[in-house]
Parts: C-alpha cells; sequence; structure tokens
C-alpha cells in the first residue's frame, strides 16, 4: 500500500479490486489488491527505408520519418495500455519510467507504416509522387493515422525524405543527369543570348547617334525658318486681332443692352403669367368650394331621399307582406298546385328585392304541379300562350311583315292532273312527258320572277305582250296540258281558267 504519483510525460494505469477494467490516472492510492504501471506518453522516431512499386512498374526507395506516440486522451490511453504496454512484473522504478512494450510497438507501427504506404504508392506514377509531394503525405498521415487509432497512437510528425533508386536502378540519377545538362545547356544558350544582344544593341546606339546628330541639324535649320515665318504670321495675327477684339468689344455692348432688354421682357411676361395663374388657382378653389358645397347639399338631399324612400318600401313590405299571410291563410286549403303558385306569387310581392331567388324555385315547383295537371310541358306551355295571347300577337306580327307586299305567284297544272285524261292508265310515257311540259312553266316562271332568261340553245323565251287580255298587276302564262286537258291561267296577283 501506498501514494504513487506518475511524472509529467506518464501515466498509472491501475487495476485490481474496486475497478472494473482498468484506470488512467496522474496519482493515486495503490491498495494491496491493486497493482499498477506506468506508461509513458512521449513520441518515438519510426525511421524506416520503404522499397516500394509505383503503378508504372518502377522501384524506388522511400526514406521517412515518423514520430508517433500514445494519444493524450483517456479512451487511447485505456487502449495503449491493454494492447501494446504488456505486463509490469516488478516495481523497478527504470523499467516503469522507460515502460513495457515499447519495441513491441515499434514492430506493429513499422508495419502498419509500410503496408499503407506501399498500397498508396502502387496507385500513384511517379510524376505525381514527384509533383503532389504535400498529397502524398497527406494521403500517408490520413490511412497510417486510421490503422493506429485502434492501439491509441496518434501520429505527431511525418517527414518523406528524397526518393532514392533502389539496387540496380539508375532512374533518379539519370533524372538528376538530365537535369543538370539541361540546366548547363541552357546557361550556354542564356549567355549566347546575351552576348549576340551586347552587339546588336552596341551597334544600333551608334547608328542611332549619327542618326540623332543628323536630325537636330535639320530641325534646327527648319525652326529657325519657322520661328521667322511665325513671327511675321504673329504680327498680321496680333493686328487682326486687335481690329476683331474691338468689334466683338462693341457687339457685345450692344448684345448686352438687348439681352437686358429682352430679359426685362421676359420678368414681365414671367410677372403677368404668375399673376394669371394666381388668378386661375383662386378661380378653381372658388369653384371647388361651391362644388363641394353643391356635392354635400346633393348627398344630404340624396340621403334624405333614400331615408324616405327607405322606409316607404319597409312599410310597402310590411303591408305586402300583411297581404300575402292573408291571402295565404285564405288558400291554403287549395290544391297543391295552386297553393305553390300563390305562396311563390306572395313571396316574389313580400320579398321583392331580398328573396328573388327563393321566388324563381317556387314559381318552377308551381309550374311542375301545373304541368303534372295539364298533360305535361307542352299543355303548360300552350297554357301559358293563351294567357299571355301568344297566338294574337304572332298572328298579327305575321300579318304586319306581309302587310304591302304584292307577290307574284304562278300556278300551273300540268300532266294527267291538269284535265280529264284517263288517270294514266297504260300510259307508260306519262311520267317523261309530264318533266318535259314542267320544263317550260320553270323557265317561264324563273324570268317572271328574276328577270334571268335561259341560254337561247335551251330555250327561247315569247315577247312579252305590252297588253290585252285579263292580267292584273302582273304576267300572265298560258300553259296547256295533255291532250283533252284543260290549261290554266295565273296572273300575278291571281289566277284563273281559260
Amino acid at each position: 500500500m501506498g501514494y504513487s504519483v506518475s511524472d509529467a510525460n506518464s501515466y498509472l494505469v491501475l487495476t485490481g479490486g474496486g475497478i472494473e477494467d482498468v484506470k488512467i490516472v496522474k496519482k493515486a492510492w495503490i491498495w494491496p489488491w491493486q497493482r499498477y504501471s506506468r506508461i509513458s506518453i512521449s513520441p518515438f522516431d519510426f525511421e524506416i527505408t520503404l522499397q516500394a512499386m509505383t503503378i508504372e512498374k518502377l522501384q524506388f526507395s522511400l526514406p521517412a520519418v515518423f514520430t508517433i506516440g500514445p494519444d493524450d486522451h483517456i479512451d487511447a490511453l485505456c487502449k495503449y495500455a491493454k494492447i501494446l504496454t504488456g505486463k509490469s512484473a516488478t516495481n523497478n522504478a527504470k523499467r516503469e519510467a522507460a515502460g513495457t512494450g515499447r519495441n513491441h510497438v515499434q514492430d506493429i507501427v513499422k508495419g502498419i507504416i509500410e503496408g499503407e504506404t506501399r498500397v498508396i504508392v502502387s496507385g500513384m506514377t511517379m510524376e505525381e509522387i514527384f509533383k503532389e509531394r504535400q498529397v502524398f503525405k497527406t494521403k500517408v498521415i490520413e490511412n497510417v493515422q486510421s490503422e493506429l487509432n485502434q492501439f491509441g497512437l496518434r501520429i505527431y510528425n511525418a517527414n518523406v525524405k528524397e526518393l532514392q533508386d533502389t539496387a540496380g536502378s539508375e532512374y533518379f540519377k539519370f533524372l538528376s543527369r538530365k537535369a543538370h545538362e539541361g540546366a548547363s545547356n541552357q546557361a550556354k544558350v542564356d549567355v549566347a543570348n546575351a552576348m549576340m544582344l551586347g552587339d546588336i544593341g552596341e551597334a544600333e546606339k551608334r547608328g542611332r547617334t549619327r542618326q540623332e546628330i543628323s536630325k537636330i541639324d535639320a530641325q534646327t535649320a527648319v525652326l529657325e525658318t519657322q520661328r521667322k515665318s511665325e513671327k511675321a504670321k504673329a504680327d498680321a495675327e496680333l493686328a487682326t486681332t486687335q481690329v476683331k477684339l474691338d468689334m466683338g468689344i462693341n457687339l457685345t455692348n450692344i448684345e448686352a443692352n438687348r439681352n437686358a432688354e429682352a430679359k426685362d421682357a421676359q420678368l414681365q411676361r414671367k410677372v403677368e403669367i404668375e399673376r394669371a395663374q394666381t388668378e386661375l388657382e383662386r378661380r378653381r378653389a372658388t369653384d371647388l368650394v361651391h362644388a363641394k358645397i353643391e356635392r354635400e347639399s346633393a348627398q344630404q338631399k340624396a340621403d334624405a331621399k333614400f331615408y324616405a324612400e327607405s322606409k316607404d318600401a319597409d312599410g310597402l313590405l310590411y303591408k305586402q307582406q300583411q297581404d300575402a299571410e292573408a291571402r295565404y291563410l285564405a288558400t291554403v286549403k287549395g290544391t297543391d298546385a295552386l297553393v305553390y303558385k300563390q305562396k311563390q306569387e306572395a313571396e316574389a310581392n313580400l320579398y321583392r328585392a331580398t328573396k328573388e331567388a327563393e321566388g324563381i324555385t317556387e314559381t318552377a315547383k308551381a309550374y311542375g304541379h301545373m304541368a303534372s295537371v295539364l298533360g305535361g310541358p307542352q299543355g303548360l306551355l300552350q297554357y301559358l300562350m293563351l294567357q299571355s295571347n301568344t297566338y294574337e300577337k304572332l298572328a298579327k306580327a305575321n300579318a304586319q311583315a306581309i302587310n304591302g307586299l304584292q307577290p307574284k305567284i304562278t300556278v300551273w297544272n300540268t300532266g294527267e292532273s291538269g284535265g280529264n285524261g284517263n288517270n294514266g292508265n297504260g300510259d307508260a310515257m306519262a311520267s317523261i312527258r309530264n318533266i318535259l311540259q314542267g320544263l317550260p312553266p320553270l323557265l317561264s316562271t324563273v324570268h317572271e320572277q328574276t328577270g334571268i332568261e335561259p341560254p337561247g340553245w335551251l330555250a327561247k323565251m315569247p315577247p312579252s305582250s305590252g297588253g290585252g287580255g285579263e292580267q292584273q298587276g302582273g304576267s300572265q302564262v298560258v300553259v296547256k296540258g295533255r291532250e283533252g286537258g284543260g290549261a290554266t291561267k295565273v296572273n300575278g296577283m291571281g289566277g284563273g281558267k281559260m
């Protein structure tokens, strides 16, 4: 029994009585029925040189250093203590301080790192490993950490060194030589280009120096001539400008006077406009007040009239209601159809404005009963038309429609029915003869009614006689019937037998 305290970088792992599994603490009383051990959380480095192969089947050596240690959380420390630390058989202070199972931990961690790294490298090309070094490092850390979580371990740092050739492979050696030769050749090209640019620049500077000197001399002579010409022009322009200035001053004075007069007239006009607008607004306000007063007066009159009419309507409605109730009580013992009809009429009078829909419904019901009494809808329709004098109105309307007309009516009587024949007995050509006999009357009738004549090759109409006969107000046509038959004469306004 005793009181034990762990170091800053370690924990006490307690087991025994009163503890279900393990207990991780920094300090505790140790009872005789309990045992304890110390675990260090100091990280340790793993230096490995991994032989791997890319997806391109290129072998290389991958030196790397991983800094790994127990995770400083109770759950992770419990996993680490139960799985990787082993047993503490004695109270040897050195073994407790150093911890147990460290070599076993190193072997497990090394196996995990090698396995995960080989899996990642086998899915990448050599170019991807070179260009995406940080991505490669992140993938390795994530995959290894996911496996170490089950042991309560944590990766604190991971460094991937430069890739190296394996035995018998000179891939990186050739890449380095290629880069060195390329840099050397590029340096030579750059030096030659610099020398060429220097020589060309020197020659260009000399030529431009001579060109600039000649150009300056020529420009100096030209400038002297231009200066003399410009001086003469300037003198002439000065005199012209002086005259223009004098004239401009005079014009400005005149324009100022005119502008002052125009401004005064404009201001006067503006004052008159403002005065007119003020007067207009005053009149509008006066008219508006009068209109408002008249509108309010009219509104009050309308309200009074509406109130009076409403009271009259209420009185009339009440009176109609009383009358309707009296009529209803007087005829309540009548037939169902008459009761519904009287009830509909009373309700229509009582609720003329507000109960129109109900009145129409009841009227329809009454009409339904009447229809059943009168033998159906047709009998009801005839009854209603008789009640409303519809037949008389239709007769008067038809009479007015043909009043004053002078129709031309032509009646033809041909064939067997036109005379005293043998009623067609034994005459096989009777039907054809009737058709041919009907053609001239038809053409004559069309001519009389419309004025249209048939084509000459079909028939020729007889010339119309100017007078004579018994024609009255219209054309006269004489048509012979069959042999032994009679003839019929039809005038425009009447007809007779000849």
